[in-house]
Protein backbone atom coordinates (compact mmCIF):
# COMPACT_ATOMS: atom_id res chain seq x y z
CA UNK A 1 0.00 0.00 0.00
CA UNK A 2 0.94 3.49 -1.18
CA UNK A 3 0.26 7.01 -0.05
CA UNK A 4 -0.61 9.25 -2.88
CA UNK A 5 1.21 12.79 -2.98
CA UNK A 6 0.30 15.46 -5.47
CA UNK A 7 -2.32 18.30 -5.71
CA UNK A 8 -5.22 16.13 -6.94
CA UNK A 9 -6.00 12.72 -5.39
CA UNK A 10 -7.46 10.27 -7.51
CA UNK A 11 -10.27 7.70 -6.77
CA UNK A 12 -10.57 4.68 -8.86
CA UNK A 13 -8.58 2.10 -11.14
CA UNK A 14 -6.02 3.19 -13.92
CA UNK A 15 -3.92 0.54 -15.38
CA UNK A 16 -2.60 -2.12 -12.83
CA UNK A 17 -3.30 0.66 -9.45
CA UNK A 18 -5.96 1.47 -7.96
CA UNK A 19 -6.42 4.89 -6.69
CA UNK A 20 -8.78 5.13 -2.95
CA UNK A 21 -9.21 6.58 0.40
CA UNK A 22 -8.34 5.00 3.42
CA UNK A 23 -8.97 6.51 7.29
CA UNK A 24 -9.77 9.84 5.21
CA UNK A 25 -6.34 9.96 3.33
CA UNK A 26 -5.71 8.82 -0.50
CA UNK A 27 -3.70 5.31 -0.86
CA UNK A 28 -3.10 3.49 -3.32
CA UNK A 29 -2.43 -0.19 -4.32
CA UNK A 30 -2.00 -2.99 -6.99
CA UNK A 31 -5.49 -3.61 -8.42
CA UNK A 32 -6.67 -7.04 -8.02
CA UNK A 33 -6.36 -7.35 -4.48
CA UNK A 34 -9.20 -9.02 -2.66
CA UNK A 35 -12.19 -10.46 -3.89
CA UNK A 36 -15.42 -9.97 -5.69
CA UNK A 37 -19.12 -11.01 -5.27
CA UNK A 38 -18.32 -12.56 -8.72
CA UNK A 39 -14.95 -14.79 -7.56
CA UNK A 40 -16.88 -15.67 -4.47
CA UNK A 41 -19.98 -17.61 -6.49
CA UNK A 42 -17.60 -18.82 -9.09
CA UNK A 43 -14.09 -19.49 -8.33
CA UNK A 44 -12.77 -22.92 -7.13
CA UNK A 45 -10.97 -20.83 -4.53
CA UNK A 46 -13.27 -19.60 -2.72
CA UNK A 47 -15.08 -23.17 -2.04
CA UNK A 48 -14.63 -22.43 1.67
CA UNK A 49 -15.85 -19.21 1.61
CA UNK A 50 -19.01 -20.31 0.17
CA UNK A 51 -19.61 -22.99 2.23
CA UNK A 52 -19.01 -21.05 5.54
CA UNK A 53 -21.05 -18.54 4.27
CA UNK A 54 -23.86 -20.65 3.53
CA UNK A 55 -23.79 -22.52 7.05
CA UNK A 56 -23.03 -18.91 8.89
CA UNK A 57 -26.63 -17.54 7.12
CA UNK A 58 -28.84 -20.70 8.44
CA UNK A 59 -27.21 -20.14 12.02
CA UNK A 60 -28.06 -16.45 11.70
CA UNK A 61 -31.71 -17.47 10.99
CA UNK A 62 -32.14 -20.09 14.05
CA UNK A 63 -30.32 -17.90 16.59
CA UNK A 64 -32.39 -14.60 15.42
CA UNK A 65 -36.10 -16.59 15.46
CA UNK A 66 -34.73 -18.61 18.68
CA UNK A 67 -33.69 -15.56 20.63
CA UNK A 68 -37.32 -13.98 19.12
CA UNK A 69 -39.28 -17.11 20.59
CA UNK A 70 -37.48 -16.01 24.18
CA UNK A 71 -38.22 -12.26 23.76
CA UNK A 72 -40.86 -12.65 26.78
CA UNK A 73 -37.68 -13.87 29.16
CA UNK A 74 -35.30 -11.80 27.69
CA UNK A 75 -37.17 -8.30 26.82
CA UNK A 76 -35.55 -6.95 29.90
CA UNK A 77 -32.08 -8.12 30.09
CA UNK A 78 -29.62 -6.00 28.31
CA UNK A 79 -25.91 -7.50 27.27
CA UNK A 80 -23.74 -6.56 24.60
CA UNK A 81 -22.55 -9.75 24.55
CA UNK A 82 -25.42 -11.88 24.06
CA UNK A 83 -25.56 -11.69 20.00
CA UNK A 84 -22.44 -12.63 19.72
CA UNK A 85 -22.45 -15.64 21.98
CA UNK A 86 -25.89 -16.87 20.14
CA UNK A 87 -24.03 -17.23 17.18
CA UNK A 88 -20.77 -18.66 18.57
CA UNK A 89 -23.36 -21.62 19.82
CA UNK A 90 -25.37 -22.14 17.53
CA UNK A 91 -22.21 -22.35 14.98
CA UNK A 92 -21.08 -24.67 17.72
CA UNK A 93 -24.03 -26.69 17.43
CA UNK A 94 -23.79 -27.03 13.60
CA UNK A 95 -20.41 -28.22 13.89
CA UNK A 96 -21.53 -30.93 15.74
CA UNK A 97 -23.57 -32.00 12.98
CA UNK A 98 -21.19 -34.83 11.73
CA UNK A 99 -23.64 -36.19 8.79
CA UNK A 100 -23.90 -33.51 6.15
CA UNK A 101 -21.02 -32.24 3.94
CA UNK A 102 -19.31 -28.79 4.27
CA UNK A 103 -21.58 -26.30 3.30
CA UNK A 104 -24.61 -27.77 4.32
CA UNK A 105 -24.24 -28.63 8.03
CA UNK A 106 -27.31 -27.37 9.69
CA UNK A 107 -28.34 -27.08 13.25
CA UNK A 108 -31.16 -29.15 13.02
CA UNK A 109 -28.58 -31.99 12.75
CA UNK A 110 -26.22 -30.84 15.15
CA UNK A 111 -28.70 -30.77 17.82
CA UNK A 112 -29.48 -34.58 17.70
CA UNK A 113 -26.00 -35.53 18.63
CA UNK A 114 -25.41 -35.49 22.16
CA UNK A 115 -22.47 -32.63 21.78
CA UNK A 116 -25.04 -30.73 20.17
CA UNK A 117 -27.49 -30.97 22.73
CA UNK A 118 -24.69 -30.55 25.63
CA UNK A 119 -24.19 -27.46 23.99
CA UNK A 120 -27.51 -25.67 24.20
CA UNK A 121 -28.24 -27.23 27.46
CA UNK A 122 -24.82 -25.60 29.25
CA UNK A 123 -25.66 -21.90 27.46
CA UNK A 124 -25.71 -18.83 29.80
CA UNK A 125 -28.42 -16.87 28.72
CA UNK A 126 -27.62 -14.65 31.32
CA UNK A 127 -24.13 -15.37 32.79
CA UNK A 128 -24.25 -12.78 35.38
CA UNK A 129 -27.59 -14.06 37.00
CA UNK A 130 -26.28 -17.02 39.26
CA UNK A 131 -29.42 -18.67 39.91
CA UNK A 132 -27.75 -21.08 43.16
CA UNK A 133 -26.61 -17.98 45.01
CA UNK A 134 -29.71 -15.79 44.34
CA UNK A 135 -32.82 -17.90 43.77
CA UNK A 136 -32.15 -21.12 45.57
CA UNK A 137 -35.05 -23.93 44.37
CA UNK A 138 -35.38 -27.37 44.67
CA UNK A 139 -37.14 -27.95 41.08
CA UNK A 140 -38.14 -30.97 39.32
CA UNK A 141 -39.25 -30.86 35.61
CA UNK A 142 -41.55 -33.46 34.45
CA UNK A 143 -40.44 -34.08 30.52
CA UNK A 144 -43.69 -35.17 29.57
CA UNK A 145 -46.35 -32.99 31.52
CA UNK A 146 -43.73 -29.82 30.81
CA UNK A 147 -44.52 -29.02 34.32
CA UNK A 148 -41.82 -27.71 37.04
CA UNK A 149 -42.43 -28.24 40.50
CA UNK A 150 -41.13 -26.77 43.36
CA UNK A 151 -41.42 -28.06 46.98
CA UNK A 152 -40.48 -26.03 50.02
CA UNK A 153 -39.93 -22.43 48.73
CA UNK A 154 -38.81 -20.03 51.40
CA UNK A 155 -38.52 -16.69 50.40
CA UNK A 156 -35.97 -15.93 52.86
CA UNK A 157 -33.49 -17.53 51.53
CA UNK A 158 -33.69 -15.49 47.87
CA UNK A 159 -31.08 -12.94 47.97
CA UNK A 160 -33.25 -9.74 47.09
CA UNK A 161 -31.26 -7.23 44.90
CA UNK A 162 -30.95 -3.35 46.47
CA UNK A 163 -34.69 -2.17 46.50
CA UNK A 164 -36.62 -5.41 45.26
CA UNK A 165 -40.14 -5.61 46.29
CA UNK A 166 -40.91 -8.65 44.63
CA UNK A 167 -39.69 -11.73 42.81
CA UNK A 168 -41.44 -13.26 39.23
CA UNK A 169 -41.30 -16.96 38.48
CA UNK A 170 -42.01 -18.01 34.87
CA UNK A 171 -42.03 -21.04 33.15
CA UNK A 172 -41.92 -21.09 29.45
CA UNK A 173 -41.68 -24.26 26.84
CA UNK A 174 -39.84 -23.75 23.75
CA UNK A 175 -41.04 -25.67 20.64
CA UNK A 176 -38.48 -25.78 18.19
CA UNK A 177 -38.18 -27.14 14.46
CA UNK A 178 -34.16 -26.04 13.68
CA UNK A 179 -34.55 -26.86 9.86
CA UNK A 180 -38.31 -25.56 8.54
CA UNK A 181 -37.33 -22.39 11.37
CA UNK A 182 -40.56 -23.01 13.47
CA UNK A 183 -40.55 -21.98 17.36
CA UNK A 184 -43.62 -22.09 19.25
CA UNK A 185 -43.28 -20.40 23.28
CA UNK A 186 -46.50 -21.72 25.86
CA UNK A 187 -45.78 -20.17 29.00
CA UNK A 188 -47.39 -20.43 32.33
CA UNK A 189 -49.47 -17.85 34.14
CA UNK A 190 -46.24 -15.34 35.86
CA UNK A 191 -45.85 -15.93 39.55
CA UNK A 192 -45.15 -13.21 41.46
CA UNK A 193 -44.30 -13.09 45.27
CA UNK A 194 -43.99 -10.35 47.72
CA UNK A 195 -40.62 -10.09 49.67
CA UNK A 196 -41.68 -11.74 53.11
CA UNK A 197 -44.47 -14.14 51.56
CA UNK A 198 -44.99 -17.53 52.43
CA UNK A 199 -44.74 -19.81 49.50
CA UNK A 200 -44.70 -23.36 50.21
CA UNK A 201 -44.53 -25.89 47.34
CA UNK A 202 -46.78 -25.06 43.98
CA UNK A 203 -46.19 -26.05 40.26
CA UNK A 204 -45.93 -24.04 37.05
CA UNK A 205 -47.32 -25.54 33.79
CA UNK A 206 -48.23 -24.04 30.86
CA UNK A 207 -51.87 -23.84 29.34
CA UNK A 208 -51.12 -25.08 26.00
CA UNK A 209 -48.14 -27.31 24.85
CA UNK A 210 -45.82 -26.77 21.63
CA UNK A 211 -47.07 -29.01 19.02
CA UNK A 212 -45.74 -32.64 18.98
CA UNK A 213 -42.83 -33.66 17.10
CA UNK A 214 -40.64 -30.21 17.84
CA UNK A 215 -37.56 -30.27 20.41
CA UNK A 216 -38.82 -29.47 23.32
CA UNK A 217 -36.87 -27.11 25.82
CA UNK A 218 -37.87 -25.71 29.19
CA UNK A 219 -36.89 -22.05 30.74
CA UNK A 220 -37.29 -20.47 33.83
CA UNK A 221 -37.78 -17.44 34.25
CA UNK A 222 -36.91 -14.73 37.18
CA UNK A 223 -37.07 -11.26 37.63
CA UNK A 224 -37.14 -8.89 40.24
CA UNK A 225 -39.56 -6.04 41.04
CA UNK A 226 -39.34 -2.71 42.86
CA UNK A 227 -42.64 -1.19 43.92
CA UNK A 228 -42.81 2.67 42.89
CA UNK A 229 -46.30 3.70 43.71
CA UNK A 230 -48.06 0.30 44.51
CA UNK A 231 -46.97 -0.56 41.08
CA UNK A 232 -44.53 -3.30 40.98
CA UNK A 233 -41.53 -2.19 38.26
CA UNK A 234 -39.08 -4.24 36.71
CA UNK A 235 -35.56 -3.52 37.77
CA UNK A 236 -32.87 -3.82 35.38
CA UNK A 237 -29.72 -3.95 37.14
CA UNK A 238 -27.18 -6.09 36.72
CA UNK A 239 -28.35 -9.31 38.41
CA UNK A 240 -31.95 -8.74 38.71
CA UNK A 241 -33.05 -10.61 35.39
CA UNK A 242 -32.12 -14.52 34.99
CA UNK A 243 -33.09 -17.27 32.82
CA UNK A 244 -31.93 -20.67 33.28
CA UNK A 245 -32.79 -23.87 31.58
CA UNK A 246 -34.72 -26.54 33.23
CA UNK A 247 -35.41 -29.05 31.16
Amino acid sequence: MAKQKGVISLVGTIGELNFYYRKGKPVARIAGGGFTAEAIKTKASMVRVRENSSEFGRCSKVKSAFRIALFPFLKFYKEGSLHGRMMQLFQGIKDCDGSSDRGSRTVGQGILTTAGKALLRDFEFTPTFKFEGVVPLKGVYDDLTCTYTVTDFDLRTVRFPKGASHVELQLGVLGVDFDTAIYQLATASPMLVAKGAVVGSFSLQPSSLPAVGLHRFAYLGITFYQEVGGIPCVLREEGTIGVVRVG
